[in-house]
């Protein structure tokens, strides 16, 4: 069986190089879950934990202050360093799903902040995850919703106003190793990974950001919607900021900050 895939290469490429252009643009909206990521896999003083796809290290840093005893890993070099450098608690080393250096029931709970939505085998992804926990440890994640939330789908509305099509070098998810992102697609995938007393809610907040922040990442190639921009010519991508800037108005506050509701799907279980 193959351990990665086309889209795990392709995501290795779009995260390289881009810590400091994701910390100041999406780093602080995939932070918000955080604190009901750990209380859904039980984090507390004593627990070993594992972060699996740290990050700069958000979720590893919030285990940490409860008290935990944390190791966090990554696929990304320059992710794994900022989150060794910011979490100096923290065991932090560079491996990537479906492919972890760990013993199996090292963990008492392991949680996984957005990881699934970067993985090309979510399944095989959700296995390993399961054995590295502790028998009756629990796995806790968070993934986007699907539809997206209105503020999620702002860049991708400016580029499809401007006629942008996805690029064929950039892959999605096969279709065999793809599930539903609803809460029963999600509950539905923890279960069949073999956990037990599986929940699954949705997570809605609204992000505050400039309008010039949360264009600054995927104007820098962050994420997917980032790459799909970054690849076109600049007066396409100058066309997709006038739309940009025009479907703002939707959104801005009366400080002008952008107020962009998200939503996410936060699924746990225990082994």
């Amino acid at each position: 069986m193959r351990m990665f895939t086309v889209f795990d290469a392709a995501e290795r490429r779009t995260w390289a190089g881009r810590v400091t252009a994701y910390e100041r643009s999406f780093a602080g909206l995939c932070a918000h879950p955080v604190p009901a990521l750990l209380d859904a896999a039980g984090v507390r003083p004593g627990s070993r934990v594992l972060d699996a796809g740290t990050g700069t290290g958000t979720a590893a840093r919030a285990a940490s202050g409860r008290g935990a005893t944390v190791t966090a890993v990554d696929a990304d070099p320059g992710m794994a360093a900022r989150a060794a450098a910011t979490g100096r608690d923290t065991e932090v080393c560079v491996a990537a799903l479906p492919c972890l250096p760990f013993a199996d029931g090292r963990f008492d709970a392991v949680v996984g902040n957005f990881v699934l939505n970067h993985v090309g085998r979510p399944r095989a992804a959700l296995a390993e995850l399961r054995r590295v926990t502790r028998p009756r440890g629990r796995l806790a994640l968070t993934l986007w919703a699907a539809p997206a939330a209105p503020g999620q789908t702002l860049v991708g509305r400016a580029m499809q106003a401007a006629g942008v099509t996805r690029p064929a070098h950039l892959p999605t998810l096969a279709p065999e190793d793809d599930f539903p992102r609803t809460e029963e697609g999600f509950a539905r995938l923890l279960r069949d990974a073999g956990l037990t007393g599986v929940r699954c809610r949705t997570l809605v907040w609204e992000h505050r950001a400039t309008p010039e922040e949360w264009w600054s990442g995927p104007a820098a190639g962050v994420a997917s919607v980032g790459q799909v921009l970054t690849s076109q010519p600049p007066a396409v991508v100058a066309e997709v900021k006038r739309r940009y800037d025009a479907l703002c108005a939707e959104f801005a506050g009366p400080d002008g900050v952008l107020v962009l509701p998200h939503a996410a799907l936060l699924g746990s279980g225990r082994v």
